[in-house]
C-alpha cells in the first residue's frame, strides 16, 4: 500500500476567510494497511475559541495559552509530510485551512487530497450518513470515542482509509490502490465508479506495456502512477 499522510484540524470556526484559525492539528501515517507513525499539536493562534466550539472539541481557550505559534507548527507539519499524499474526512474543509495558513507562512501545498467522506459515499451506499463517527460504527471500525479532537478524528479516518482500500482492492481484484487512484474515484459519478477504475487500470496496463515515448504526448496524461 503506497504510504499516505491522513490530517485532520481542529478550529475556531468553519472558514479561514472569516478569520478562523486552527486550534489542533494531527497527522496520521498509513502505509503497508497500517498506521505507522502520528504528529499532534495544538495551535495558539491568538485567536478566541467561541463558547460553543469548546464545547464541541474540548479545546478550551486556556489550553491553548501554552501551544505554539502556528509557523512553528506548520513548520514541523511541512517536516512531518515530507512529499506524502494527503486524505482527510471532508477534505475540502480542512484543505481549505491547510492552504490558508500554509499562505501566512509563505509556504504553498505540493500535495493532492483525496476524501474519504466522498470515496465512502461511494462504496459504502448502504451506511446511514457519511459523517466520520456514524462510519465508524456502521463499517465497525476502530471507535476513538472522543470525536472532533484533532488526533482521535485522524485515527479513526485512517483506519476507514485502510477499509476503503481494503474493499476496493478486493472487490475490484486490484494488486494496488494509489493516491491517484482515490483521487479518480471521488471524482466519479456512483453508477460509474466501476467503469472508472477499469478504465484507470487499463491505461496503467496499456501504459506498462507500451511507454509512452514522448513526454509531451497527451496520451500519457490519465494513467495512473
Amino acid at each position: 500500500m503506497e504510504a499516505m499522510a491522513v490530517i485532520d484540524f481542529e478550529t475556531t470556526g468553519i472558514s479561514p476567510n472569516m478569520g478562523d484559525r486552527v486550534t489542533e492539528v494531527a497527522i496520521v501515517l498509513v502505509e503497508g494497511g497500517k498506521i505507522v507513525d502520528q504528529y499532534q499539536s495544538l495551535v495558539n493562534a491568538k485567536v478566541h475559541i467561541p463558547y460553543f466550539i469548546e464545547e464541541l472539541t474540548g479545546i478550551t481557550n486556556a489550553m491553548i495559552q501554552s501551544a505554539p505559534p502556528p509557523a512553528k507548527v506548520l513548520r514541523e507539519m511541512i517536516h512531518f509530510l515530507g512529499d506524502l499524499p494527503l486524505v482527510a474526512h471532508n477534505a475540502s474543509f480542512d484543505s481549505k485551512f491547510l492552504d490558508a495558513e500554509l499562505a501566512l507562512i509563505n509556504e504553498e501545498r505540493r500535495q493532492e487530497f483525496a476524501c474519504s467522506m466522498l470515496l465512502a459515499r461511494r462504496l459504502y451506499p448502504g451506511s446511514p450518513n457519511y459523517q466520520l463517527g456514524s462510519l465508524v460504527r456502521h463499517l465497525k471500525l476502530p471507535d476513538a470515542k472522543r470525536h472532533h479532537r484533532a488526533l482521535a478524528d485522524a485515527q479513526m479516518t485512517a483506519h476507514l482509509l485502510i477499509k476503503l482500500m481494503s474493499d476496493i482492492k478486493d472487490k475490484y481484484n486490484l494488486e494496488l490502490v494509489s493516491h491517484k487512484l482515490l483521487r479518480l474515484i471521488q471524482k466519479a459519478p456512483k453508477a460509474k465508479v466501476q467503469s472508472c477504475i477499469e478504465k484507470a487500470t487499463k491505461a496503467k496496463t496499456s501504459r506498462v506495456a507500451k511507454p509512452c515515448r514522448s513526454p509531451a504526448s497527451h496520451s500519457c496524461n490519465n494513467t495512473l502512477q
